[in-house]
Order: C-alpha cells, then sequence, then structure tokens
C-alpha cells in the first residue's frame, strides 16, 4: 500500500538580530478577582460621595465598609492564588487614596473635618509623591515603595476620623474626638518627616556625590 506523504507546516522563523516579543497579557489576566475588587472600590468613590454630599452619613458608611472590606479581600486573594499583576499595584493604593481623599475633602467642606486636618493630609500626600518623582529623575531608579510603620499608623487613623465623622462621633464624645484628631494630625505629620528621611538616605546610597 502507497503511504501519503502529508507536506508539514512551514516553521515560523525568527530574523536574526531580532527579539521575540512575548506574548501579550491576556484580559482575563489582568483583570482577575483582585483587580476586579479593586475597580469595584473605584467605581464606589462617586456613590459614596454623592451620599456625603446629601448628609446621607448612615448609607455613606456602610459605602465605606463595603469598600474596606474589598481593600482587605484583594490583598489577601493576591496572595493566596499568586495572582499579583503590576496593575494592581498601581490600582490598589490609587483606589485607597482616591477614597480616603475625597471623603476629607468633602467632609471638610461640610464643616464635619477641620481644615487643619486636610491641610496635614494633603501636604504629607504632595511630599510623598514629589519625593517619588525626584528620587526617580535624580537616580534613574525606581524607588521602592514600602509603607512605614507611621505610614500605616497614619492612614489608620485617618480611616477613624472618616468614620468618625460619617457616625457623628464628635456631638456624642467631643474630648475623645478632638483628641483623636490631633494625633491623627501628629501621626500623619511625623510619617512624612519619615518618609522624606528614608527618602534621603536611600538618595545618598545611590547617589553620594550629590552629599559631598
Amino acid at each position: 500500500m502507497a503511504t501519503q506523504l502529508h507536506p508539514q507546516p512551514p516553521r515560523r522563523t525568527t530574523a536574526p538580530g531580532l527579539k521575540q516579543q512575548p506574548a501579550p497579557a491576556s484580559f482575563g489576566h489582568l483583570l482577575n478577582l483582585p483587580n476586579f475588587l479593586t475597580l469595584c472600590r473605584l467605581g464606589s468613590v462617586p456613590i459614596f460621595l454623592t451620599f456625603i454630599s446629601r448628609h446621607r452619613y448612615t448609607e455613606a458608611l456602610w459605602v465605606f465598609a463595603a469598600a474596606a472590606l474589598t481593600d482587605s479581600l484583594d490583598g489577601t486573594l493576591a496572595r493566596l492564588f499568586d495572582s499579583r499583576t503590576e496593575l494592581g499595584a498601581y490600582l490598589d493604593p490609587f483606589a485607597d487614596k482616591l477614597m480616603l481623599l475625597s471623603s476629607f475633602i468633602v467632609l471638610t467642606i461640610n464643616g464635619d473635618l477641620p481644615g487643619y486636618l486636610l491641610s496635614v493630609v494633603v501636604v504629607r500626600d504632595v511630599i510623598i509623591v514629589v519625593g517619588y518623582l525626584m528620587l526617580s529623575f535624580f537616580s534613574d531608579e525606581r524607588f521602592p515603595v514600602r509603607p512605614s510603620y507611621l505610614g500605616k499608623m497614619s492612614t489608620f487613623l485617618q480611616l477613624a476620623c472618616v468614620i468618625a465623622a460619617l457616625a457623628r462621633f464628635g456631638t456624642l464624645s467631643p474630648d475623645y474626638h478632638t483628641l483623636l484628631l490631633e494625633l491623627t494630625v501628629a501621626v500623619t505629620a511625623a510619617s512624612g518627616i519619615h518618609y522624606i528621611y528614608r527618602g534621603l538616605v536611600w538618595l545618598r546610597s545611590r547617589e553620594p556625590e550629590m552629599f559631598s
């Protein structure tokens, strides 16, 4: 019996001197469950601000609590299933900061938080962002962004201030509310100074001639 020969499909070759391009990441990999939860948190920001602007603080508190829950869930799921992505590394802190800073601005406009607290929070965040850009510019390297203990404590206290304002804690216990505000200002300012110190130490290790 005659054997039929089937032509083999031509092999794809890469031209010499050209590197083979990596396959693009799939949509499912980019929009995994942790990233989807982060996007939900971003989408909840206008709903949250709408409730605050209409002085519907109970509903706003529920939205804020749901956002905090998704914040803890997306990080946990990313670690458990090893599904951390570059997109999530940028989206997650951006969503947190957007929710927190926008709530501070609207609550200050409504007279529920003092202006000096908003000023300290905004100045500290501007210092961190501008400092990061300057370090990257002078050293041509990415500065490793790792929150310090003071930074985590200041974020916790800022969240407590938002929750206290939404729960009308200032009218129930004004002395403790004032203490919370003053402690938040002190820790937030201290964390900003500490980040400046860390940045200068890191820059000196990379560019010592700048300090000679």
